[in-house]
This record gives C-alpha cells, structure tokens and sequence, in this order.
C-alpha cells in the first residue's frame, strides 16, 4: 500500500490545462487503488478544494463528496501517537512538522512508499520512502 499526499487529490481534481498530465496522472493512481491516506490529507485537501482564491474552486457539496468518496481508502486518525511521531521527526528530519505528520501517519498504516511532490523525491525517512509521482522520467 503507498500513501497519497494531498497534492495527489488536488491534482486529480484539476482542470488547469497547465496540469492536464498531472492531473491524469493523479487519477490513474487513484483508480489503481491500494493506496491509504490520513484524515490530515482529507481536511487539507477539503480546504484547498474550495478556498475562494483557487481557480475552478468547489462548492463544499462536491468538495464533500469527494472527501467521502477518497475515504474509501484506509484512513489514518491523527492521534497523540501520530502527533508525538511526527514531532520527533520534525526535529529529526529538520522538515515541518505537517510533512512529518504525513510521513508517521504513512508508518502507522505500514505504508513503505509516501506519493508527494512536496517531500524530496527518492529521499528514505527511516524506512518510508518519498517518491514524486509527477517528476518527469
């Protein structure tokens, strides 16, 4: 199982035609299925859907719905545990502390693999790799 990073569900949601292969490149990952996320990645993802500043923002029906509709992947709770993980891989990794979180919510599942463009591609953070899906081969 790999974890999406919120930027994965962002992109599959994109009708930017500067994002056109990212964006089908995010809905082929999520239509492979086998993936798990957090309820961090869910409540970022619902924020940017339908900030007012974004282009093609969603009203918070469809923004909603799609929440629901991405929770059909596991999904890890952020609890004290998850919080006291990615506190100390903040300090360990020098990266923010909402990037750790990703990262020990994608320990927590057993999830090897963190699909991102956020984090440093090819980068192992103790066992949870980081790979950019929309890095160009």
């Amino acid at each position: 199982m790999q974890f999406v990073d919120t930027n994965v569900l962002i992109y599959s949601i994109s009708d930017a035609p500067s994002e056109i292969e990212k964006a089908e490149c995010a809905n082929r990952i999520l239509a492979a299925g086998d993936l798990g996320l957090s309820a961090q990645v869910l409540q970022e993802f619902y924020v940017q859907a339908t900030r007012e500043s974004r282009p093609g923002r969603l009203k918070h029906e469809r923004a909603a719905g799609l929440v629901e509709s991405f929770s059909r992947f596991p999904v890890q709770a952020i609890t004290i545990g998850i919080v006291e993980a990615a506190m100390a891989a903040r300090e360990r990794f020098q990266i923010s502390y909402w990037d750790a979180a990703i990262l020990e919510a994608a320990r927590a599942l057993g999830c090897e693999t963190v699909l991102s463009e956020d984090l440093s591609d090819g980068q192992d953070y103790a066992g949870v790799a980081v790979r950019n899906p929309f890095r160009p081969a």
